[in-house]
């Protein structure tokens, strides 16, 4: 099977890798010229992982057009907010027969629209032949071929166990839903509980208060998939549970470090430079926000968070507001 994957920063490198020793042949796209040439030199991306050799049988190219040439799965691994500027200028070189793959984690600013969308919107693809991976995947193990196992979502089970075989490896179990919407919302959504985990803990808060976000995170992530309709039961698998509980209690987590940093008092700008990735859930928690008010749904960490984020309110009084609010039954 021949793959292109579009973007060579972390995720993207590594799941070349798991592409690559599932077996195939992987074309990655690189924006930056001394990273596609690192790859094809040394089979080193150097800029993300200096201690991993990548296998021959990916090849990195600046060149989209190039990369995309016959390629049957089209992985896209990117920045959720630079989705759709790619994608308009890359859609005419899509092959029409292809699958597309989302690896990424969030809701477009301005449209709520999850990554599916986006895609189906810019290329005119049938939405079955969009898919979506997702899970407790922390890159630099998996770069370590340490044993990892993710979600496969698409609507047409076909294509699902499709690209579920096109990424198993002795080290990476995929599991297959049709769930899309399940999947996507537990990516986004999480990633903003993660921030509100690692805040409590740079305010100096203990492990009950961060159990306590994890499970009411749980909760908000779960009605807002069900006002999407999306099935409950995602939400206790891979990509729902397993991926929460890891983002909000793991430092390899970059959502988790810059809330904690957030909490030890830095600023946004501060926090992002020693973080040095993109942090997703900054932006998902305005556009998960809105997409919770366009639909009814109550989220008070997101909304909190949301808070804290782009509306400059202070964190302290906040945390107050979140725990002083109206006793319910759970």
């Amino acid at each position: 099977m021949r793959v292109a994957v579009m973007g060579a920063g972390s995720w993207g490198s590594v799941f070349s890798m798991i592409l690559a020793d599932a077996g195939c042949d992987v074309s990655l796209w690189a924006r930056s010229a001394a990273i596609a040439d690192d790859i094809n030199s040394t089979h080193i991306n150097h800029a993300y992982f200096p201690e991993l050799t990548l296998p021959k049988n990916i090849l990195a190219t600046t060149n989209p057009d190039k990369a995309l040439t016959d390629a049957d799965l089209v992985v896209l691994a990117m920045p959720a907010q630079t989705l759709r500027g790619n994608l308009s200028a890359w859609s005419l070189s899509i092959p029409t027969d292809s699958i597309l793959v989302s690896l990424i984690k969030g809701v477009e600013l301005g449209t709520a629209e999850r990554m599916t969308e986006v895609i189906a919107e810019i290329t005119k693809v049938d939405t079955e032949r969009v898919a979506v991976v997702s899970g407790p995947n922390l890159a630099h193990e998996i770069a370590a071929r340490e044993p990892a196992a993710t979600t496969v979502a698409c609507i047409n089970e076909e294509f699902a166990i499709k690209i579920q075989d096109a990424c198993t490896t002795d080290y990476f179990r995929p599991y297959y839903t049709t769930d899309v919407v399940g999947v996507e919302i537990a990516g986004a959504v999480k990633n903003v509980i993660a921030i509100g985990a690692g805040l409590a803990d740079g305010l100096g808060f203990g492990a009950n208060a961060r159990t306590a976000l994890i499970t009411r995170g749980l909760a908000e992530l779960t009605r807002l998939g069900a006002a999407l309709h999306a099935d409950p039961k995602t939400f206790m698998g891979m990509a729902g549970l397993g991926d929460l509980v890891l983002t909000c209690t793991d430092n390899q987590s970059r959502n988790r470090r810059f809330g904690v940093l957030i909490g030890q008092g830095k600023t946004i700008d501060e926090a992002c430079k020693e973080v040095k990735q993109v942090v997703e859930g900054i932006a998902s928690a305005n556009a998960v926000y809105k997409l919770a008010q366009k639909h009814s749904v109550s989220m008070p960490i997101v909304e909190a968070i949301y808070s804290i984020l782009h509306r400059g309110k202070d964190m302290h009084t906040i945390a107050h507001a979140l725990l002083t609010r109206s006793l319910k039954e759970e």
